[in-house]
């Protein structure tokens, strides 16, 4: 009983040395986004209560980022190129899921292969022929250059065609008997009945898109479409950085997937806990 009680003691130690970590770091940049810039490191050594918690609030740093910095349009495109990226990448991944787990077609095997390589390469591997490709075509700053080249998903194609494998043939060929076409099966049967997957494979696409920095770092030169990824990186100058606008950016990229991702959170676990090894 004795040993019991001291794991639970080192579990409980170890959990909360671990949240310290993380928490203590997003706490110093959410209070110091409220102080002015001169007061940011003022009291740093030694470190006391006021490191955390700022003697004067101010909105001085988030004031900026939407009267001087342009926030609000790069917000707007930040969550639009997000948010198109789920709806297309939904379409396209569940449709192409469908296919490989109901159809049966010459080269099935090695095409489903070549999907699930698509999320293994790093993408640095296919970043020069990737520009090329959407150079050539004249999307370079651009939405579609942004959007595009991210609705083709293998890991959404393999979390729902895990899911459509466990579903019941003989639903698909009474729907079929009673004169549905595929298209009927697939969108009025199936997708409403894969809801966790569909929640699961949103947020990863969301989050995925939301924390891209590469892709529209090389996509893009212009302001008018300037991503938030990107934009953190401006707060720094090459004579001083202005460090209160940027923990106040930084706090707004990271709040956005939190409250999205807490109210769906079950959702995400049973999607991803639901799509196993099937074959």
């Amino acid at each position: 009983m004795r040993q019991n009680k001291r794991s639970k003691f080192l579990i409980y130690t170890i959990h909360f040395v671990l949240a310290l970590i993380i928490l203590l770091p997003l706490a110093f940049a959410l209070f110091s986004s409220f102080r002015s810039l001169e007061d940011i490191f003022k009291y740093m050594s030694p470190i006391s209560w006021r490191t955390f918690f700022p003697t004067e609030f101010t909105l001085e740093a988030y004031v900026n980022l939407f009267t001087e910095r342009g926030f609000g349009r790069i917000f707007f495109n930040t969550f639009f190129v997000a948010v198109a990226n789920v709806v297309f990448g939904l379409i396209v991944g569940s449709m192409a899921a469908f296919a490989f787990a109901t159809f049966n077609f010459r080269g099935k095997t090695i095409l489903f292969l070549l999907v699930l390589l698509t999320f293994m390469i790093p993408f640095e591997i296919i970043a020069i022929p990737l520009y090329s490709l959407v150079n050539n075509l004249g999307w370079i700053d651009s939405y579609e250059a942004l959007i595009i080249p991210g609705i083709a998903n293998g890991l959404v194609i393999f979390l729902y065609r895990q899911f459509f494998l466990d579903l019941p043939k003989s639903l698909l060929e009474a729907a079929r008997i009673d004169g549905a076409s595929w298209f009927r099966v697939y969108w009025s049967i199936v997708m409403p009945i894969c809801k966790p997957v569909t929640v699961s494979a949103g947020l990863l696409l969301f989050i995925q898109q939301w924390e891209s920095f590469m892709w529209p770092l090389i996509a893009t030169r212009s302001e008018k479409y300037k991503v938030i990824q990107v934009a953190l990186s401006d707060f720094v100058t090459e004579f001083m950085t202005y460090w209160n606008e940027m923990f106040a950016a930084a706090i707004i990229s990271v709040i956005i997937p939190v409250i999205i991702l807490l109210p769906l959170q079950r959702y995400f676990v049973k999607g991803i806990a639901n799509t196993g090894s099937k074959e």
